[in-house]
């Protein structure tokens, strides 16, 4: 991978250790020569993890829709900045330019942009390994979720597999690393790739 995108908080949370990991993310994405693709903020668990990456010699890549520019929390010190029309052109332009996917604590956003590219994972758009860093228990219920959502078959096997988890960054690192997509989406069942 020489791209992976993090999506997470505009804020930094309660829990100190969310700035942290994000922070030390950051930096073990530098030391790996992996490229940061985010959401362009310089505040929150998004200032955190492009900091740590700079900080220790990373690219940051930033992609931000004009609306949040402007209201001034746009990172100009990101290697490269992108501006998009809209919150789903942002989320277009961050997969075109990202070959791994891990989330962070955050809210409604970050769940929005895990959702969305698990979603297209699960059609065969997406073939990347999806990442989430479960810092503190951060994602246990989601995680639960999901296996909830397994359990009653409104989830497959296959498609619960798409998602990768650790508490620790090196771990998660190392999933993401050996993962292999299974060709057996829904798109590649109808052949439609």
């Amino acid at each position: 991978m020489k791209t992976i995108c993090v999506f997470c908080g505009s804020s930094i949370g309660k829990d100190p250790e969310f700035e942290i990991q994000a922070t030390q993310l950051g930096a073990k994405l530098a030391a790996f020569g992996i490229a940061l693709v985010y959401g362009g903020s310089k505040i929150g668990l998004m200032g955190a993890v492009a900091k740590g990456c700079a900080d220790n010699g990373g690219k940051v890549i930033g992609v931000i829709p004009h609306f949040l520019d402007q209201v001034e929390i746009t990172n100009l010190d990101a290697d490269e900045l992108y501006q998009t029309k809209s919150m789903h052109e942002r989320k277009m332009k961050m997969s075109q330019l990202s070959e791994g996917f891990i989330a962070l604590p955050g809210g409604f956003g970050t769940m929005d942009e895990l959702c969305e590219i698990l979603t297209w994972a699960q059609l065969g758009l997406v073939k990347h390994p999806i990442g989430l860093l479960n810092i503190n228990g951060y994602f246990d219920h989601l995680i639960a979720l999901f296996r909830h959502m397994n359990t009653n078959q409104l989830l497959k096997d296959q498609d619960l597999k798409l998602l990768l988890y650790d508490d620790n960054i090196d771990g998660l690192l190392q999933k993401m690393k050996d993962f292999t997509p299974e060709k057996n989406s829904f798109l590649d069942k109808l052949d439609l790739l």
